[in-house]
């Protein structure tokens, strides 16, 4: 399945022996969209990169919109449309889609990996 691929993948690049979960995979797309590789970030600054993650991830699908950059280059998206009720582990979504991982995540693979990997 592409989901694993990509965690494996990520997690031999980017881990000490420990399979990377989704939160950090989503942690990993932020700090790419941002773009500011090298420093440190406080809990609550890593909380707001996997929230641009989530939204570079899901503006393809129409339920963000990317607006502008801050005058400290972090990105804003508006929210579009609603997302659906999700539930982890497998179960099915408002819209049917399986979501083994969220449903949006499964789809990771459009994301251009251009710092981490080629996929």
């Amino acid at each position: 399945m592409q989901w694993e691929r990509l965690q494996t993948k990520l997690s031999a690049q980017f881990s000490d022996g420990d399979l990377l979960d989704l939160d950090a995979i989503l942690f990993l797309i932020g700090v790419q969209e941002l773009g500011q590789l090298h420093r440190k970030y406080k809990k609550e600054q890593k909380l707001e990169l996997m929230h641009i993650a989530i939204c570079k991830v899901l503006e393809p699908y129409g339920y963000y919109k990317f607006d502008f950059v801050d005058e400290e280059g972090w990105p804003h998206y508006t929210v579009i449309k609603s997302l659906p009720f999700l539930k982890a582990g497998g179960a099915k979504c408002a819209d049917e889609r399986s979501d083994s991982q969220l449903f949006f995540v499964i789809r990771l693979h459009r994301i251009k990996f251009s710092y981490f990997c080629n996929l």
